[in-house]
């Protein structure tokens, strides 16, 4: 029976490259994204949901019939992680496989539940800066726009509840920085290794642009773009926030994050401002980016009010 072993990350924060590089191993099964836990976990959300049927009412009525289970929520938790385990196990073609990796951004909005879901369960955090992070963002899904409403729910919600998590089951989490992988490749993979209780050759480094998964859902971009383990990105962000208002945007967010969240996350503060602000500034696409930010829409709107409230605090 294979354990699961998950990577918890935001998007755009390496976990394909990561992915790809463990699952050149035969012994760790995987394929692109799942996503398959999400709406297993949102059944004990009250909100988070839009369906035909009511989301309100069935998570009502859940937790009516949760209540007459033994154990309550830990039987109907537990019971998940059984089936899922199963599912995995069916996904995995190699009979000699240890793991079997599910990497899904977004599970960063349940880290906590799929923790407590899978006892026997790996976890590897992978953080990024957070600048790198939202350039990123900005290019590969916003086609270079500084649409930065559009991830409100990675760049503040999932980011909030995987640091949270971190902390909580910091025991049983092993954490990894990106920029620590793609300049020191081989010490990382050693730690990954020895937290997996496996034998990682250092030739995955070289193999892994072998590695193909079949559908839809991934993140193409690096496999396209990055055949080697590489420290080029590192500085790639630089050319994206590189207007006045971006750099004003960032500087909020960074504030807004905090000198102690950023800690937690491997990041110093002061070291990241004097990062951005050292980058050139231009007014090439200052205009756009102000329509952009000035559309009235809710999300806009909520995105710009939240991040200014929490920079006066």
């Amino acid at each position: 029976m294979v354990k699961p072993l998950f990577i918890f990350s935001l998007p755009r924060s390496g976990s394909t490259l990561l992915q790809r590089v463990l699952a050149t191993d035969s012994r760790i099964a995987s394929v692109a994204e799942p996503w398959v836990l999400l709406p297993f976990v949102y059944t004990l959300r009250e909100r988070g949901i839009r369906t035909e049927y009511s989301h309100q009412l069935a998570h009502a009525a859940l937790n009516d019939f949760i209540g007459e289970l033994p154990n309550g929520r830990q039987d109907y938790v537990a019971t998940i992680g059984v089936v899922m385990n199963d599912l995995y196990q069916k996904a995995t073609k190699n009979v000699n496989a240890s793991y079997f990796l599910d990497k899904t951004p977004r599970y960063a909005l349940i880290a906590d539940d799929i923790v407590e879901m899978f006892p026997d369960g790996k976890f590897i955090v992978l953080w990024r800066n957070p600048l790198a992070v939202i350039a990123s963002m900005m290019e590969t899904g916003g086609g270079g726009k500084w649409i930065v409403s559009q991830y409100k729910v990675d760049l503040f919600d999932g980011l909030t509840s995987l640091i949270n998590s971190s902390q909580t089951h910091a025991a049983k989490i092993l954490t990894v920085r990106y920029e620590d992988f793609v300049q020191s490749p081989e010490k990382e993979l050693a730690r990954i290794a020895e937290y997996l209780e496996l034998k990682l050759n250092a030739e995955l480094l070289k193999k892994f642009h072998q590695v193909q998964f079949s559908g839809a859902m991934g993140d193409q971009t690096g496999v396209k773009n990055y055949k080697e383990v590489d420290i080029a990105p590192l500085e790639k962000w630089k050319a994206t926030i590189n207007n006045p208002l971006r750099r004003m945007w960032c500087r909020r967010y960074l504030r807004w994050l905090g000198e102690e969240r950023l800690k937690i996350m491997g990041y110093d503060l002061h070291e990241l401002c004097r990062d951005l602000d050292s980058v050139a500034m231009s007014s090439r696409h200052l205009l756009m980016d102000c329509l952009n930010m000035t559309i009235l829409s809710d999300r806009a709107v909520n995105c710009i009010r939240s991040i200014n409230q929490a920079s006066l605090r």
